[in-house]
């Protein structure tokens, strides 16, 4: 059995329609980067925090994810407001961006960990666009402040990499993992 050490909804429904089976059990770690901690770093350290904080018996696959947003410098997290969404959106506006998805699996004692990163391109927003996209609540529960599989979907000029670790968990990843840890398919 997989426990899904998150809840988020979008990952369990990547899960689940890619036939996996599971239980979720939310691990609660307190999600703040360190001074100078590269995005790439922190989205990792938060995933084997959760996979190490999450409740399971020593049979059990634990898997524990943490996504962000990487631009202009910037790590950006979840919006705390529509306004702070807004302010993402500019950021994000006619720009690649990165979005990294540190990966943690666990399985009797063993570990199994990376980071997935896919680049993004905006289009060219104009503030009405902005204003609007920010007011839809879309963006509250999403790193960057936006959807790619919703409203936001018709700014994406394209992507390079893995669609699903923008969603929230590259799968496929995820299955590499599961098939080295010796999950029984």
């Amino acid at each position: 059995m997989i426990v899904l050490a998150s809840q988020s909804p979008r990952r369990r429904e990547i899960l689940l329609n890619a036939g996996f089976q599971l239980v979720v059990r939310p691990a609660n770690v307190e999600e703040i980067p360190l001074r100078a901690e590269d995005p790439a770093a922190y989205v990792l350290r938060l995933a084997r925090e959760k996979a190490a904080a999450a409740a399971a018996d020593p049979e059990e696959f634990v898997l524990a994810a943490d996504t962000t947003v990487a631009a202009a410098g910037h790590i950006l997290e979840k919006p705390h407001s529509a306004q702070d969404a807004a302010r993402m959106l500019r950021l994000l506006s006619g720009r690649t961006h990165q979005v990294l998805t540190g990966v943690c699996l666990r399985h009797r004692r063993r570990e199994w960990s990376g980071v997935e990163s896919t680049h993004v391109r905006f289009s060219i927003l104009t503030e009405p666009e902005v204003l609007a996209y920010a007011a839809s609540g879309e963006p509250m529960d999403k790193a960057g402040g936006y959807a790619i599989q919703g409203l936001a979907s018709k700014f994406i000029d394209r992507i390079e990499g893995c669609y699903f670790n923008v969603v929230g968990l590259p799968v496929s990843l995820v299955y590499r993992f599961l098939k080295q840890a010796g999950y029984p398919f």
